[in-house]
């Protein structure tokens, strides 16, 4: 039987050993197939190193102590109810075995009892039945609780979500007093995290003896996963930068809240849960020893067992006194004031609270280190150190801060807190680059005039009147060609196009606003019959081609113009995407649309077998092509087979005969995972946007790329409020850049000042480069990324007040405004205009955002991000006269709603079987005027294919619905009759 256990758990150590290995080795070859290999081995090293140093260290202290306490413990053969008092009955202990028991508990010495040493008697007072149950079940119930906080922290490091826009683990917390309500009510909450507890207490309870040390060996590798998963922050910890910044209360750059504080709250919390566990596991040991639970008596603790435990209170003591001394950097997150930061009452009592805390915490450390090597059994010390602790910690830290509060702040609030008001404004501003935003006066005069127009005319041939949304519905009717391609998204870009007639007035170029979509393969739309393990990882291996439309021009039948569709199928065309025009395909690239790198790429596949790839269809046949590109690992070599069987768990691929020698294997296709996968300290946008460029080096077969851009964030930086978010502080410092047919990726820094970066920088030398090694054809295409803009838009709702009694009232709080979209009421997202701001000399690709006062409808500022050339990153906030009424986007909309003949008309269309769609109001700053566009859309409730059929555009009191944006803007600006009369509404000028 043991021969059989033994050669079980030497199989499972075998097949364990190689799954490791296979993970190991098999990443060893992916890093090394993108470039970067060196970064990927000292993320390795420093994880093992780090997971080793904390798994020794914990294992060592617990273990240690654990058998320290079994040497020191009752043992079995002495039953606690033949005690007298506090001392062993002689009756029991007669005869040899008597004296043989006496001789091995005989003995003062620390660490092992000495026969020559009198007897060590109980120091302490017995517990009977009732009292050694409720501590019993007490420490077992805390060990449950421990052991469920830690499963749920372990299950979050262990699988990280790689969609997420961050995957870095938070810092673990520890559970906090003031926490211990909120954890009580989500475990009760769950039922499942109740039955988790009470099987681990009652588990604890019935063998306490052997589990307090299993359980220890399970704790010692949580806390190695815990510090090995932290391998960015502690890299962080030994690169920091200085932020050139200063907080105001402790005086210390910003670069120690953002580097150094997190692994000291790292080591706070793993010495705290450390010391904690260990004093509960010896105490309950030490409970349970002589078989005090069936005796119904436990007679005491003994000189060495109460050395033992007065050290390891000592130990939980020194890591409470660093848990308090923290907590005094935490004052400048705190929540508890009008403003973010630390406020009066935090500073004036909470400060010297936790540092009194501190201090106490180290003196009753102390005196517990003092009994442990000179054993004085002084309780009435002890007793009065713990009461004074615990009464500053309760009576204090509650009842104190609440006077303060009720008596001292609120009387005064204003005038207390108002330099901690401007301490988190400037902070906040600063975290979020706010502080670098241009302010500006737009004052609208209502004088456009139609030559105003014509100067602008740049603006008004890029006006959006196509949204991603009925364009991605049209493109899944018309261009999706067959069941298993899929268009995810769609991105606003601008591109460059030569002229179609050349002529002396007409300049050679123009830039030209545009949708583009990738046609990606995905594989979940195959046929249920069709999805075999060839056609998954060898045949259906990528998608083909994008659409490129125009945003402001209708085809045929309201259906998007497109510059370039479908897949050619013709002789001499196969497969070559067509085009509007000659000028289209003299500017855009189109050659080799293959992406086997994209948003929805989640299968691995192998190329060069002997199955034939599916490269497009072409009419009732399929093309086949066979993947030549940089990408791939070779696989051809059986013992690598084997390998990726294991890693991937996909063991056809060793019965297979499709391989050849040549044949290599791309796994990590979906491009966010693949950068996380290369860079997971960063965070990435949520919108991927693909760019067809043709960047010079004639070695890449592709001219398909994407584009994601990468912040650096933290939740460290000191008075940031971060509101809705779970950081405080965001820089866009890296443009990532993915090749869609070879899966390279490369990372440019685009914020060369952020300090983060830098850090970044320095612990890779090799992952980062600068922007002006980006080929000029792609870095023509960057823009200031949406998830950025919509953060700082957020934050400037509130911290475009810097005055502290305006930002303390609330006066001039701001919203982002509302829009009807299908019939549906949702706030205005963030829009990409070509358009000419008032300071400008000339057009250029802009991402706008208007803003309304909070309880107001009103336009009251509209903020804009640059994006061209030695422009991008500039921020501009252009504030509207208070005094002045603008119309918003909910008043225009209301006004739209409630004419009689365009509402009738809406209606007409919103009928069985089809239904009108009011599409995205755009609020455009022309000159110094304001022009407000709405594209109508009608689609079918079947089949949904949406077709353009009106524009809106409404200036100063009137609005226009007619069939195309010229005729809106002739009959506003030209009011002669056109063939097909618009509907002209004047509009009263609301009260103010």
């Amino acid at each position: 039987m043991n021969r059989i256990f033994r050669l079980i758990v030497l199989l499972l150590g075998v097949w364990l050993g190689f799954d490791l290995v296979a993970h190991l080795v098999a990443d060893v070859f992916w890093f090394q197939e993108v470039g970067y290999l060196a970064a990927f081995l000292l993320r390795i090293k420093t994880q093992l190193l780090l997971g080793a140093i904390a798994f020794i260290l914990t294992a060592g202290f617990l273990l240690g102590n654990l058998y320290l306490a079994h040497r020191l413990k009752y043992p079995n053969e002495i039953p606690p109810t033949l005690l007298k008092n506090g001392g062993f009955s002689p009756l029991f202990l007669r005869g040899a075995r008597g004296d043989q028991i006496l001789s091995e508990y005989k003995g003062e010495s620390f660490f092992s009892p000495s026969p020559q040493s009198p007897a060590s008697n109980p120091q302490s007072s017995a517990l009977k039945l009732r009292s050694l149950l409720v501590t019993t079940i007490a420490l077992s119930l805390l060990i449950g609780l421990m052991l469920l906080h830690y499963g749920q922290i372990a299950v979050s490091y262990w699988h990280p979500n790689l969609n997420l826009p961050n995957i870095s683990p938070p810092v673990p917390v520890w559970i906090q007093p003031e926490l211990i309500l909120v954890q009580s009510s989500k475990i009760l909450s769950n039922s499942w995290q109740i039955v988790v507890v009470l099987v681990a207490t009652a588990l604890v309870f019935s063998f306490p003896q052997f589990l307090v040390t299993a359980i220890a060996v399970v704790i010692s590798l949580f806390f190695g996963l815990v510090l090995s998963s932290h391998w960015a922050r502690v890299l962080q910890f030994f690169h920091p930068i200085s932020f050139n910044s200063t907080d105001p209360l402790f005086g210390r750059d910003i670069s120690f809240y953002v580097f150094n504080l997190p692994i000291w709250e790292l080591l706070d919390f793993g010495l705290s849960g450390l010391f904690l566990y260990g004093l509960v596991a010896v105490t309950l040991t030490y409970l349970t020893s002589g078989d005090s639970i069936s005796q119904g008596v436990f007679p005491g603790f003994s000189k060495a067992q109460l050395r033992h435990l007065y050290g390891l209170g000592g130990c939980l003591f020194s890591a409470l006194a660093l848990h308090y001394w923290l907590s005094r950097y935490q004052l400048l997150y705190s929540t508890s004031g009008v403003s973010y930061g630390a406020s009066y009452t935090d500073v004036a009592v909470k400060l010297p609270l936790n540092t009194g805390l501190s201090i106490l915490a180290i003196a009753i450390a102390l005196f517990l280190f003092w009994r442990t090597m000179q054993f004085k059994l002084k309780i009435l010390k002890l007793k009065f150190f713990l009461i004074a602790f615990l009464s500053l910690h309760i009576s204090f830290f509650i009842v104190l801060p609440f006077v303060v509060q009720r008596l001292v702040v609120q009387p005064n609030e204003l005038r207390r807190e108002s330099p901690f008001i401007k301490r988190s404004i400037t902070f906040t501003r600063q975290a979020f680059a706010l502080d670098d935003i241009e302010v500006q006066t737009f004052n609208p005069t209502d004088q456009l005039t139609a030559a105003d127009l014509q100067n602008n005319n740049l603006t008004i041939d890029n006006i959006r009147l196509w949204d991603t949304r009925p364009l991605l519905q049209t493109n899944r009717q018309l261009q999706q060609i067959r069941l298993y391609y899929k268009f995810p998204d769609a991105d606003i870009d601008r591109y460059t196009l030569k002229s179609e007639v050349i002529a002396p007035q007409t300049p050679p170029t123009s830039r030209q606003q545009v949708l583009i979509a990738a046609r990606e393969l995905d594989y979940t739309a195959v046929p249920q019959q069709a999805q075999t393990w060839v056609n998954e990882h060898l045949v259906y291996t990528h998608g083909y081609g994008f659409t490129l439309s125009p945003v402001n021009t209708v085809g045929p039948g309201g259906l998007p113009d497109y510059f370039v569709k479908d897949i050619g199928t013709e002789a001499g065309e196969a497969g070559t995407l067509k085009t509007s025009s000659e000028a289209v395909r003299a500017s855009i690239p189109i050659e080799t649309p293959r992406i086997y790198y994209g948003e929805i790429s989640n299968t691995y596949v192998m190329t060069s077998t002997r199955a034939r790839e599916l490269d497009f269809p072409s009419g009732d046949d399929n093309v086949y092509n066979t993947y030549d590109g940089r990408g791939g690992i070779s696989i051809g070599a059986w013992w690598r087979r084997l390998l990726f069987a294991e890693y991937l768990k996909d063991w056809q691929m060793l019965l297979t005969r499709d391989f050849t020698p040549e044949t290599k294997l791309l796994f990590r296709r979906n491009i966010n995972q693949r950068i996380r996968a290369i860079a997971p300290f960063l965070r990435y946008d949520g919108e991927p946007y693909l760019v067809a460029a043709n960047t010079g080096d004639s070695e890449t077969q592709s001219y398909l790329y994407w584009i994601v851009d990468a912040y650096t964030t933290s939740d460290r930086y000191p008075y940031s409020d971060p509101g809705k978010y779970d950081f405080n502080y965001m820089r866009n410092s890296v443009k990532v850049v993915i090749d869609a047919y070879n899966g390279s990726a490369n990372f440019y820094i685009a914020d060369p000042n952020d300090p983060i970066i830098n850090s970044w920088s320095a612990i890779f030398p090799g992952l980062f480069k600068p922007l002006n090694e980006m080929p000029a054809t792609l870095r023509s295409h960057i823009r200031y990324p949406m998830d950025f803009f919509t953060t700082q838009s957020e934050r400037l709702l509130t911290y475009h007040m810097t005055d502290q009694q305006v930002f303390y009232n609330r006066e001039d709080q701001w919203r982002i405004p509302m829009e009807i979209y299908a019939a549906e009421q949702q706030a205005v997202e963030p829009y990409f205009l070509i358009m000419r701001l008032p300071t400008a000399e000339e057009e250029e690709f802009i991402l706008l955002l208007p803003f309304t006062p909070i309880q107001r409808n009103n336009l009251i500022a509209w903020l804009a991000a640059r994006s061209d050339g030695d422009n991008y990153g500039k921020l501009l906030l252009y504030q509207f006269p208070k005094q002045e009424l603008i119309y918003g986007t909910e008043q225009i909309e209301a006004l739209i709603n409630q004419d009689p003949v365009i509402s009738q008309q809406i209606s007409l269309w919103t009928r069985q079987g089809s239904r009108a769609i009011q599409g995205n109001l755009l609020v455009i700053p022309i000159e110094e005027s304001l022009l407000y566009v709405e594209p109508l859309y009608l689609e079918a409730e079947r089949n949904s294919l949406p077709t353009l059929v009106r524009v809106i555009v409404a200036y100063e009191n009137r609005i226009i619905m007619a069939e195309t944006l010229e005729q809106a803007l002739q009959a506003i600006f030209q009011p002669e009759t056109p063939s097909s009369p618009p509907i002209i509404r004047p509009v009263e000028e609301p009260a103010l």
